[in-house]
């Protein structure tokens, strides 16, 4: 079984992501956290008890792995924007199996209090343009939405284009009212409801 577990805003750099996001949607990231496998950092949203929202960005600071690092940041250029989906799965390597080839290997990973595996691929580049969601299983019951204080957003929907969009769909067993999948030029765009109203990332 898949379910949405979050959304990710790429940027140049965390801050740029991070502002971004708060003055689309006119609330505050929490505080920052590493990914030392990756040479990334990020800066999460709760939407709710299932859903998080993250800001993730190249650590400056932080060694460059010998890997691509994920969502293609290494390649990430321009402004801020949303570009990748992850769902999570209580299976990772059924998951995987049933997967498009290029899904991801299987990677284990910590931070803090979580663990977690992660379908990363080789090459950094998920199928479908990267249209195809990302995939992850938390491990020992607890996962970040957990903890994430109470903003008031909820995602409403999440549009995810792609000249193959059926394709896509037929690949994915997934189903949630709030994703859709629509033939176009390869984008995502997400739409909240929040304290101040109907906001939009894309």
């Amino acid at each position: 079984m898949l379910e949405l577990d979050h959304i990710a805003i790429a940027g140049a750099t965390l801050e740029e992501a991070v502002a971004h996001v708060e003055a689309a949607l006119g609330c505050a990231l929490g505080p920052v956290g590493h990914h030392a496998h990756m040479g990334t950092h990020n800066r999460l949203l709760g939407l709710g008890r299932d859903v998080y929202l993250e800001a993730i960005a190249i650590d400056p600071a932080a060694p460059a792995p010998a890997w691509p690092r994920w969502f293609r940041l290494d390649e990430f250029s321009g402004p801020p924007r949303l570009t990748n989906w992850i769902l999570r799965t209580d299976d990772l390597d059924a998951a995987l199996a049933a997967a498009p080839a290029g899904a991801g290997v299987a990677t284990a990973l910590a931070r803090g209090d979580f663990r977690w595996r992660m379908g990363i691929p080789a090459d950094g580049r998920l199928p479908f343009d990267d249209a195809h969601p990302a995939l992850i299983e938390w491990r020992g019951g607890l996962k970040p939405q957990d903890r994430l204080a109470e903003t008031g957003c909820r995602l409403v929907r999440l549009e995810v284009a792609h000249p193959e969009a059926e394709a896509l769909d037929a690949a994915l067993p997934f189903r949630d009212p709030r994703v859709v999948l629509v033939s176009g030029t390869r984008a995502l765009r997400a739409s909240f409801s929040t304290p101040h109203g109907q906001r939009s990332l894309e």
